[in-house]
């Protein structure tokens, strides 16, 4: 593998280099996107719970729903104006839930970046291969064993520019996919919530 990587040229280098880098933002996204690092089991369940009890919305209950994850971070947001009008209320709720969404899709654009550029970094290193090749083919001294030889080297880089952009697409499809439903569970949750509070009559700091 050394020896390929070698007499590719240096046009592989930044294709070895983005596959590390895919390779380092898959890994931190299946770590980050853990459901329950997002998504707290039964949070809006509990929420409505403890209000229907008669406690209502305390400082100390928004202080532990915030302590539930990205979800809990999102709905402690509506919580703290539960006494202000329900524009209000949503409006806190839809600011927090852009940052909670940004956090969720960070990386995700340069995963998709990796996967378009390196089929592109391979055909560059293969045209810059063929051009090499038959630059120092002369008609007397062509040795077609050898010129076979030559292409497929240069051929190395278009086939490693795949290796990497594919996986790297499948893993970005993935987590595109994974990050718009836990987007789309925190906005039903956030209703029910805008909801729940709004039909309470006890609720209290």
């Amino acid at each position: 593998m050394w020896a390929v990587i070698q007499s590719s040229g240096w046009t592989i280098w930044p294709i070895v280099l983005s596959s590390v880098v895919a390779l380092a933002l898959v890994l931190e996204r299946f770590w980050f996107l853990k459901k329950d690092k997002v998504l707290s089991p039964d949070l809006i369940n509990r929420i409505r719970a403890e209000v229907e009890r008669g406690g209502g919305v305390t400082g100390e209950l928004v202080q532990r729903v915030a302590e539930e994850g990205m979800l809990g971070h999102v709905l402690a947001s509506g919580l703290r104006y539960v006494r202000a009008p329900r524009e209000v209320m949503k409006e806190s709720i839809e600011s927090s839930g852009r940052m909670v969404a940004h956090e969720l899709e960070r990386f995700l654009p340069t995963l998709a970046t990796i996967a378009s550029m390196a089929p592109l970094l391979g055909l560059l290193g293969t045209v810059f291969g063929m051009i090499d090749i038959f630059g120092a083919q002369s008609g007397a001294s062509s040795n077609p064993q050898q010129l076979a030889h030559g292409i497929a080297l240069a051929l190395y880089n278009t086939a490693a520019g795949l290796i990497v952009a594919i996986p790297t697409l499948i893993f970005y499809r993935y987590f595109r996919s994974k990050v718009d439903g836990m987007i789309m569970e925190m906005e039903r949750q956030a209703l029910q919530l805008v909801e729940l509070v709004h039909h309470q009559s006890t609720l209290v700091e």
